[in-house]
């Protein structure tokens, strides 16, 4: 039998917590292993339970979760751990420091258990997960920042055009189903795409990507939607 997906529950608020629990541990294939009430008791549980996921709120006392999360993507010990953001604020100054500190999704609080449930499936196996809504929202923020702000990414001039059109969907939060319908291509062609993108700008993940776009100013907010949008996955 497949070893169940190992789930780290981190918020401030102790009824939450028991809710996220209870909701996991009654989930197929899904157990919690611990929890934690402030980042640094994260770090801590994290670095000892080893989970696959930790759900990982972002106000919490003391060490915050945009902090926690950096500690736990940065060491060594706990690398393999993915980190899913839950919080009921969508600010964008949380949005980006949760993915540049290296959460692999982010979701609200206010998201369907379906949903949830979903999206630790998805980060655990590697996947990264943004909601359309956080997507629009970072796009928006970094078309406020002046360019001389914005990181330069050299490693955009090695993609070809097909590359860059690509990537500029996934930083739009399209899936990869919603990329091959947009442009015609099939599935397999897509992750072939996607596999290129990841070793060309050396990015860990799906996340990592969407930060390349928004960073070098591939994405403008003034740019439409294509086809209005997708989900991310």
């Amino acid at each position: 039998m497949t070893e169940p997906i190992r789930v780290l529950v981190a918020d401030d608020q102790s009824l939450l917590r028991g809710s996220f629990r209870v909701l996991v541990d009654t989930a197929p294939g899904l157990t919690t292993v611990g929890e934690a009430g402030t980042g640094a008791e994260a770090v801590e549980n994290t670095l000892r339970l080893r989970p696959d996921v930790v759900l990982m709120d972002i106000r919490m006392p003391g060490m915050d979760g945009i902090e926690a999360t950096r500690h736990i993507v940065g060491s060594p010990e706990t690398a393999g751990t993915r980190v899913l953001v839950l919080t009921t604020f969508d600010l964008d100054e949380y949005v980006y420091g949760a993915l540049r500190a290296g959460a692999a999704g982010f979701l609200l609080k206010d998201t369907s258990p379906e949903v949830l449930l979903a999206g630790i499936r998805t980060v655990a196996a590697g996947e990264s997960l943004l909601a359309p809504s956080v997507t629009r929202r970072l796009i928006a923020e970094f078309a406020r920042l002046p360019r001389a702000h914005r990181a330069a990414s050299s490693s955009l001039e090695e993609l070809t055009e097909r590359e860059r059109e690509v990537l500029l969907l996934v930083a739009r939060g399209f899936s990869n189903a919603d990329i091959a319908a947009y442009l015609c291509l099939s599935n397999g062609t897509v992750k072939t795409y996607i596999g290129r993108l990841l070793t060309k700008l050396r990015a860990r993940d799906r996340a990592q990507l969407v930060i390349s776009a928004y960073e070098s100013g591939l994405v403008h907010a003034a740019r439409p939607d294509p086809a209005g949008g997708g989900g991310g996955g």
